[in-house]
């Protein structure tokens, strides 16, 4: 029983992980591009998500260029979004 209760210590939490990738992306994103995220995070979180996972993935590397402003994260999510597919309808 006392090895589950150490394991359980040993491996950080869910709200650990969000606490540092918060502070991680707090570091990485200026204060108008942190608040487009929040603001994509509502309506669309599985975007946020993957654009979150995608600047972290930048940073492990080392390839962020600096903080990374509202327009280079609009180009982000531009990018990183799915292509809506039109259709039309033609009456006969």
């Amino acid at each position: 029983m006392s090895e589950s209760g150490s394991n359980a210590n040993n491996q950080p939490n869910e709200d650990q992980i969000n606490a540092q990738k918060d502070m991680l992306l707090k570091q990485l994103l200026s204060s108008e591009a942190r608040l487009r995220l929040n603001n994509v995070k509502m309506v669309k979180p599985e975007l946020a998500n993957m654009v979150e996972n995608y600047l972290l993935g930048l940073a492990s590397q080392g390839k962020t260029p600096g903080q990374i402003t509202d327009d280079q994260l609009k180009q982000i999510l531009l990018s990183a979004q799915q292509p809506k597919k039109d259709f039309k309808i033609n009456r006969i």
